[in-house]
């Protein structure tokens, strides 16, 4: 789990530091623009590519998980479960988010470690050890020896297949999970919807935060949820986050019984920033519960009810973060409008690899030889 650490913290570092750059300084959407998601321009044959190198196990070291292992088309490209998995030996630390319209955020995971720039996001995925545990040289060389890929590489644009070929074709691909068919975006919300959308943007103050069309800013808070114990009860988490912790250079990471979240972009001295994490979209809630970065919240109802409590108890919290004073009814609203912000699922071969993908194929000949 420890290979190469060397190489990787000073890599890390370096991504970091370009990376929170980007993320920090990124203004806040306009809270009034609530409009659909906009499709992204997409070139179709990248896409394609993409899109089956994102179901493909052998991206993984053991050949056996591949991107939608834990990004489950049918779950909202989730997983539905509290804590995500990882590469066999280890298990994750933080809940699964989805993917749908996750190639316009500003910034990428739960702590913000990375920007914009997908190629990055598509390397740590893969090659992390507790990801998918890919060394690209390999994954190169897999990816080469399959006749279908060198065809669709070639007619893609990108020549001979490369690792670096795989880090844009998966960003591609990624662009086309684009929330649609939501009943706040056709205008077919229930009354209690639309009066849920008056408490969002009013009472509840739920917009403060959860602003433009992905509903989010991007930006990282401490709301108080609650820690997950199963983090630090279960030696395979605690190991993963462990790994994490020294890879991010957290001090004193044996010690710690807590997921500092974006205390890893800024590394405040007064750790003020510890507990902080980025603001979830509120698109496709349906479809991915349970809920925050560590799963600790089952329902929507359920988090309503814990942001109407004022949140949790966190010396960090947020000041803006108070008891709400929602009735009942005005909380069944609520829910109801959140509920009208997820769309269709996106599971047809549009968005799916449908074909199987068949890892006993005949190896190209003195493939070393060949040239595209």
């Amino acid at each position: 789990m420890y290979r190469n650490v060397s190489s990787k913290i000073a890599w890390l570092i370096a991504l970091l530091i370009a990376a929170g750059v980007s993320a920090v300084s990124t203004a806040p959407a306009d809270a009034a623009d609530f409009g659909p998601v906009k499709s992204m321009k997409v070139d179709a044959k990248k896409a394609a590519l993409g899109k089956r190198l994102f179901f493909d196990p052998r991206l993984s070291g053991d050949a056996a998980i591949s991107c939608s292992t834990c990004h489950i088309p049918s779950k909202g490209f989730s997983d539905g479960l509290a804590l995500a998995k990882a590469y066999p030996g280890s298990e994750g630390f933080r809940n699964t988010p989805t993917l749908i319209n996750a190639a316009q955020k500003a910034a990428w995971f739960h702590d913000g470690r990375i920007g914009t720039n997908l190629n990055d996001v598509t390397r740590e995925s893969i090659t992390e050890t507790y990801s998918m545990n890919m060394d690209m040289r390999l994954m190169q060389e897999r990816v080469k020896q399959d006749p279908i890929y060198v065809k669709m590489f070639k007619d893609a644009g990108y020549g001979e297949p490369s690792n670096g070929s795989v880090r844009k074709a998966i960003p591609e691909y990624l662009k086309t999970l684009t929330s649609r068919g939501a009943a706040f975006d056709g205008g077919k919300m229930s009354d209690a919807a639309q009066r849920g959308f008056e408490l969002f943007k009013g009472k509840a103050g739920c917009a403060q935060c959860h602003s433009g069309s992905r509903f989010t800013d991007d930006q990282p808070y401490n709301t108080g949820v609650p820690n997950n114990p199963e983090i630090w009860s279960n030696p395979l988490r605690h190991i993963t986050y462990v790994a994490f912790s020294m890879f991010m250079g957290i001090e004193n990471y044996m010690n710690i019984r807590r997921d500092v979240g974006a205390h890893i972009r800024s590394h405040k001295s007064d750790g003020s920033d510890i507990g902080k994490f980025m603001t979830p979209s509120l698109r496709e809630l349906k479809q991915t519960a349970p809920y925050m970065h560590n799963g600790m919240i089952a329902t929507l109802a359920d988090v309503v009810a814990f942001y109407n409590r004022g949140g949790g108890n966190d010396v960090n919290q947020d000041p803006r973060i108070k008891p709400l004073g929602l009735s009942s009814q005005e909380r069944n609203n609520l829910v109801a409008f959140l509920e009208a912000l997820s769309g269709d699922a996106l599971t047809g071969p549009e968005h799916v690899w449908k074909d199987k993908i068949n890892v006993n194929y005949v190896a190209i000949s003195d493939w070393l030889q060949k040239k595209n």
